[in-house]
């Protein structure tokens, strides 16, 4: 499957503006299989969520993936402001050409930047599969947080094959996002697709390095901190044969997992 990185600078509470500069960085691509964009991507991380946030039915960054979804023929992923019942949700989507296939409201809300006093946290795992690969969703904050990204081993495999992390990482804290990244891979025994964004906004600066590693904790892109869109390949056959070579989550500890 071909993945790619969407790391873009994203312009403050401007909507139409990061449509626009999203749309240029996919037309200028070869195409591919997923498109995977930051958090908040339309907005910018904003605490104050009822300056920005829409319903599902009002938000044009939410239309846009669904129509481009489906004019492209792809899946895309990224995180919204949603207004829902009176409440706020960091909310990822998972699109594909048939329309939203999968929603996951962020579940560790970043309470040292405000994120617990205005969005309510959500309670699920998600699990969405595309093209036979099983993706579990995930968003920046929740990367500190492994018992809930646990891979499960049941007796009809792996719970999935890849996480997407989507992010609005700061510069300062660059080198825990590679390294917690590259440990959720290793321990999980899966891919780890990790989208951050660049550029700045008032409160922080963001320096990208968005990055697919390997379940060894290899490599496979890297987008440095300038805004650019990476593709990456990802091999889900030489993921089982790693598996079967080196099978470590068969000796793992068993916890209940939301």
């Amino acid at each position: 499957m071909k993945i790619a990185l969407v790391q873009t600078d994203i312009a403050w509470c401007d909507e139409q503006a990061n449509i626009h500069r999203v749309e240029q960085a996919i037309s200028s691509t070869e195409s591919v299989d997923l498109y995977i964009l930051p958090e908040m991507w339309s907005t910018g991380f904003v605490i104050e969520a009822q300056d920005v946030a829409q319903t599902e039915e009002q938000c044009k960054a939410l239309q846009w993936m669904v129509t481009t979804a489906a004019k492209r023929g792809c899946a895309i992923a990224g995180s919204l402001v949603i207004s829902e019942s009176g409440k706020y949700y960091n909310r990822h989507y998972f699109v594909t050409p048939e329309g939203i296939a999968a929603r996951y409201d962020k579940r560790h809300l970043f309470r040292l930047g405000g994120e617990t006093k205005r969005f309510t946290a959500g309670s699920e795992r998600v699990v969405v599969q595309w093209q036979g690969v099983k993706f579990l969703l995930q968003t920046c904050y929740d990367i500190r947080f492994p018992l809930f990204s646990r891979n499960r081993l049941t007796e009809n495999g792996y719970d999935y094959d890849a996480i997407i992390y989507v992010a609005s990482f700061p510069t300062a804290r660059e080198g825990a996002w590679r390294t917690l990244s590259a440990a959720r891979a290793i321990e999980n025994e899966a891919f780890v697709v990790a989208v951050n964004r660049t550029g700045s906004d008032p409160y922080c600066s963001y320096s990208g390095g968005s990055v697919v590693w390997d379940s060894f904790g290899q490599t496979v892109v890297d987008c440095g901190q300038t805004e650019s869109i990476v593709v990456a390949e990802i091999d889900t056959e030489e993921l089982k044969a790693r598996r079967k070579r080196f099978p470590t989550l068969r000796d793992g500890d068993l916890y209940n997992i939301l």
